[in-house]
């Protein structure tokens, strides 16, 4: 198991450690509910050092991007973010990513911790024109500091104007003292805030001045179960649950990030798949009954038939209702129509519903 630069500031927090993508993660410090609590009201900080970035640049970099990305890369400006993903030659998925531009010949590509290797693979494999690649993922910490205290918490500690950056916008500037912080109005659990770059070396200095800056808040560290149920409650995939090699983009939902203007891996199959029809949808449900919809679980209809599995489940802290993801047929995708999800023994009804099931 690998160790972020904060391994031991977080075992000394009393954090539970994981493994987890081949690195020690924090799960939990106090508890899933309270930490996921603190982000939606608050402010909370996630170390999630063990995400991978990429730094591409030369001439043919936007060139690179385009051929292994389904967004269009070309339209991001200096100092914007794009979502994206990485399609396979089969229909699937290698990965989603987030792309950061810092001029017409620099981009940044921040990828998953499980896949980085599988990524950097795949990209290489595209790369005929000398594009340089460099893997920075053992060099960077990344900390997302989530909430909708975040930009006035953090703004004693840099001059960039937090309150007023756009959504999927980034600077690159002094942060805590310490110079080439990438500073990004990203984030993956739907209630705002930053996610910021710097090496390892910064990292405990960063971490002890976020928490000086944010005490006046109520700030505190949070585990990436919390993560994953500020995520689930936006509706948001993540890879390895709801996408993966053998899941379709288009029947994701990723529809909206799959740009047909221009030529990609598997561009062509994926277009033919929007023109013939989806055959099933992830959607979005709840439960009507008690239970709790773990993935995996099978998802049927009222005569007991099984028609998809859920992908994605849990306990909704902020909603005190359990709710899920999973693939349905496009037929039974509907808000409103009601599908059974096997808990144990028993089929639980529940309500196809649409996302994000948090509307803060």
């Amino acid at each position: 198991m690998k160790d972020t630069a904060l391994t031991a500031t977080h075992e000394a927090l009393g954090a539970k450690m994981v493994p987890f993508a081949g690195y020690k993660m924090p799960v939990s410090y106090e508890g899933v509910n309270a930490e996921h609590e603190t982000v939606r009201k608050a402010v909370g900080v996630f170390d999630v050092s063990h995400m991978g970035e990429f730094l591409i640049s030369g001439e043919h970099a936007l060139d690179l991007i385009q051929k292994v990305c389904s967004n269009d890369a070309s339209k991001l400006k200096d100092g914007a973010a794009q979502y994206t993903y990485m399609p396979n030659e089969t229909g699937g998925v290698v990965d989603d990513l987030i792309i950061y531009r810092f001029n017409q010949e620099k981009y940044l590509l921040v990828v998953n911790a499980a896949n980085i290797e599988k990524d950097w693979n795949w990209i290489s494999r595209f790369n005929t024109m000398g594009t340089e690649m460099r893997d920075l993922s053992d060099e960077y910490s990344l900390f997302a500091i989530q909430g909708p205290k975040a930009a006035e918490a953090m703004q004693s500690l840099t001059e960039v104007d937090l309150a007023n950056m756009k959504f999927y916008s980034f600077q690159v500037a002094e942060f805590a003292g310490v110079e080439n912080v990438i500073i990004s109005a990203t984030g993956y659990t739907g209630s705002g805030g930053f996610e910021i770059y710097f090496k390892n070396e910064h990292a405990q200095t960063i971490w002890d001045r976020i928490f000086e800056a944010g005490a006046p808040y109520g700030i505190k560290p949070i585990g990436l179960a919390a993560r994953d149920t500020l995520r689930l409650e936006m509706g948001f995939c993540l890879y390895g649950n709801d996408i993966d090699e053998t899941t379709s983009p288009l029947e994701a939902g990723l529809g909206w990030i799959t740009k047909f203007t221009k030529d990609f891996v598997n561009s062509e199959a994926l277009k033919e798949e929007k023109e013939r029809g989806l055959k099933q949808k992830l959607v979005g449900f709840e439960l009507e009954g008690r239970g709790i919809p773990r993935q995996g679980y099978e998802i049927v209809d009222e005569e007991s038939q099984v028609i998809g599995q859920v992908t994605s489940g849990t306990m909704s802290p902020s909603l005190g209702k359990a709710i899920g993801m999973g693939y349905v047929p496009t037929e039974m995708a509907k808000p409103g129509t009601q599908i059974f999800i096997q808990v144990r023994k028993k089929a639980i009804p529940a309500t196809v519903v649409k996302t994000p099931f948090f509307k803060g």
